[in-house]
């Protein structure tokens, strides 16, 4: 009698035929890019479900950062033309970075049980982490946008350069919070520790304040070595300046952009099967 039943063909694993585990980790985040997007879906609905006032929170903080900041600071930088505008072209930057990182860290930190129950790219926390910052810096945009219409400040066509500006940096962000969840797998504290390091880091940044006021040697030897200088005036000169970023600021930003997610990529790629049993 003719059998009618299609019986699957078993498939052979090969161990020794595995992909490098960086372009495995690659392929697996895209083929679980649908669990990324639920994540980042659950991570934005649950943090305005749980707010009184839902999505406008994500427009009023930075706003009432801004605020605080010129009410302080408006008359002591008085040299600076639209001084919130200065502030918050530099601020909604700065606050996508440092809660995405965070947010990835805490979550590879605290979220690595799951890990033990089921297979996903060790990835996950961190990308979903950085969908939800994206979503909350577009949010961002829209305080912005009406501060400087009540201030009447002009919309230069160098807006439409913004879109690069914002890929760099989340490149960036997005290396540095693999780099650094690697180094969480090992030593939890590092999530305290860089709470503490992003407070001084902010203040090394001129976010608040002009670069022109600080000294010759911070200007030349200071700014230069910290990534985020360029990252802020990527995002400050399409704002503020109205003009297209320099070559100079494109061209650094852009190669430790590169540098940096590469990097991280592949030391947490290396380090992922270790997540597992550590966290």
């Amino acid at each position: 009698m003719e059998d009618n039943f299609a019986y699957p063909v078993s498939e052979t694993y090969d161990s020794a035929r595995r992909d490098p585990l960086p372009l495995e980790e690659l392929k697996s985040v895209v083929k679980y890019r649908g669990l990324i997007l639920q994540l980042v879906n659950r991570d934005v609905i649950s943090r305005y479900k749980r707010s009184v006032l839902g999505i406008t929170w994500t427009m009023l903080n930075p706003f009432g950062t801004m605020l605080i900041l010129t009410l302080v600071f408006s008359r002591l930088f008085h040299s600076l033309e639209s001084y919130p505008i200065y502030v918050l072209s530099g601020l909604i930057g700065w606050t996508f970075f440092s809660q995405t990182l965070f947010a990835a860290l805490n979550q590879n930190v605290w979220g690595g049980a799951i890990l033990h129950r089921i297979y996903i790219p060790r990835t996950t926390f961190t990308i979903s982490a950085l969908g939800t910052g994206l979503v909350n810096f577009l949010i961002s945009l829209i305080p912005l946008a009406l501060i400087m219409l009540v201030l009447k400040f002009p919309f230069h066509l160098s807006l439409f350069f913004l879109p690069i500006s914002i890929l760099l940096l989340a490149m960036f962000t997005l290396g540095l919070a693999l780099l650094f969840s690697a180094l969480a797998i090992y030593f939890p504290d590092t999530v305290e520790m860089i709470q503490v390091a992003l407070t001084a880091w902010m203040y090394l940044t001129p976010i608040i304040y002009p670069k022109e006021i600080v000294p010759e040697v911070i200007r030349n030897w200071v700014f230069p070595l910290n990534p985020l200088y360029y990252y802020v005036e990527l995002l400050r000169q399409p704002i503020y300046d109205g003009t297209i970023p320099s070559n100079h600021i494109l061209l650094i930003g852009s190669v430790i952009a590169v540098i940096t997610l590469v990097v991280g990529w592949l030391v947490f790629s290396w380090k992922a099967n270790e997540l597992t049993y550590r966290t």
